[in-house]
């Protein structure tokens, strides 16, 4: 008789910092986004960073990193340096979340959500620099959208 293995649980070491005054988010959604991603997955040990601020920060870190001197959605740093463990840090602007929400016209939080789940993908390997990779990247975002119960009225992050 063949034994049945178990899934093999996350382990996960998750850090919120609330750094805005824009949108009120829930720990407890966020916390379970960020696992149903990761396991959907198939991570195992992960350490993420999840920093949520204003367009003011955001753009300071973009110029810090990249040179690009403007508010972005989202930034993410990977932090490994042990490949057996997914460690980074996503950081999100609530301001640019809430503006493009308004803009496609739905919920601000399931923009904000849809940029966390976005910068997870990148640390579990996804890139969106070629049409087809952008296209695979969407793909998993919309399954994650779907799976989490969230709805957007436009196609993600056109």
């Amino acid at each position: 008789m063949a034994s049945r293995r178990r899934p093999t649980s996350l382990v996960l070491d998750l850090e919120i910092a609330n750094l805005q005054n824009v949108l009120r988010l829930d720990r407890i959604q966020l916390r379970r986004l960020v696992r149903t991603v990761l396991t959907g997955e198939k991570q195992v040990q992960a350490q993420i960073s999840l920093a949520f601020v204003e367009d003011d920060t955001i753009r300071k870190i973009h110029q810090r990193s990249l040179g690009l001197d403007a508010p972005t959605d989202v930034l993410t740093f990977p932090l490994s340096d042990r490949p057996e463990i997914l460690s980074g840090e996503i950081i999100v602007s609530t301001q640019t979340a809430q503006r493009q929400a308004r803009r496609r016209r739905h919920d601000s939080v399931a923009e904000t959500y849809l940029y966390v789940i976005h910068g997870l993908l990148h640390l579990c390997g996804y890139d969106d620099t070629t049409p087809s990779a952008r296209q695979q990247m969407r793909r998993r975002e919309r399954h994650y959208l779907r799976l989490l119960g969230l709805r957007l009225r436009q196609s993600p992050r056109q």
